[in-house]
């Protein structure tokens, strides 16, 4: 990318946070946790599930399995039933049962704190890895590209990648540092309440005027 060009894109993308900031002013993640262990369970559970049902499911699941250790010893079919109604239950208890093992193996029991050693656990990728360590430790090593950010970072000229992880890479060039973990929250709203995957709700968007792809859907 010319430096032309970065300057021009990061232009762009301050001026969509300023707008965003006035419809999301106190956004923060949704998920609820209490911990740098929960927070990690809770995005793992949350892939291709909603905030909503992964908080309905944790306000028990989190009672039941405090730490590290109970992950790593629980029983798996009784585990894949407590998270049974986020999806993909069987794999997801699998990945949380064999990271709490790796976690008490390798990390004294505690959730790590660089982007080398996060992704090392069984189901956690650069977005999950970028969410706890921003959530828990306030680490920002990345941009989290989640459903709602690869949507919109395409929708919004930001990027010509469908890949996350080149996704986050083009972030990272034109979006401030100090804006990367905002960014994330504001275009994970936005693209739930106006942006959404299907009939967004363009006549109801601030960003209408300086988006590519406003008014462009059926």
């Amino acid at each position: 990318m010319e430096e032309s060009e970065r300057i021009a894109g990061t232009a762009r993308v301050l001026k969509i946070v300023e707008l965003l900031e006035k419809e999301y002013s106190d956004v923060k993640t949704a998920l609820h946790y209490t911990s740098p262990l929960e927070i990690l369970v809770a995005t793992i559970l949350s892939a291709q599930c909603t905030d909503k049902r992964v908080n309905i499911v944790t306000k028990s699941l989190f009672k039941k399995y405090k730490t590290a250790e109970d992950y790593a010893n629980a029983d798996l079919a009784e585990l894949e039933e407590d998270i049974r109604s986020t999806g993909f239950y069987r794999n997801k208890a699998k990945n949380i049962k064999k990271s709490g093992q790796m976690l008490v193996e390798k990390y004294d029991s505690q959730v790590p704190q660089t982007m080398d050693e996060l992704i090392e656990l069984p189901g956690v990728a650069r977005k999950t890895a970028n969410i706890v360590l921003s959530n828990a430790y306030g680490v920002i090593a990345g941009i989290a590209v989640d459903t709602h950010v690869r949507r919109l970072s395409k929708r919004l000229g930001l990027t010509e990648n469908r890949n996350p992880n080149k996704i986050e890479a083009d972030l990272m060039l034109i979006v401030p540092k100090s804006q990367w973990k905002r960014i994330t929250n504001l275009l994970i709203f936005h693209g739930r309440n106006v942006c959404m995957a299907r009939k967004p709700k363009c006549n109801k968007c601030n960003l209408n005027k300086i988006c590519p792809s406003a008014f462009t859907f059926d």
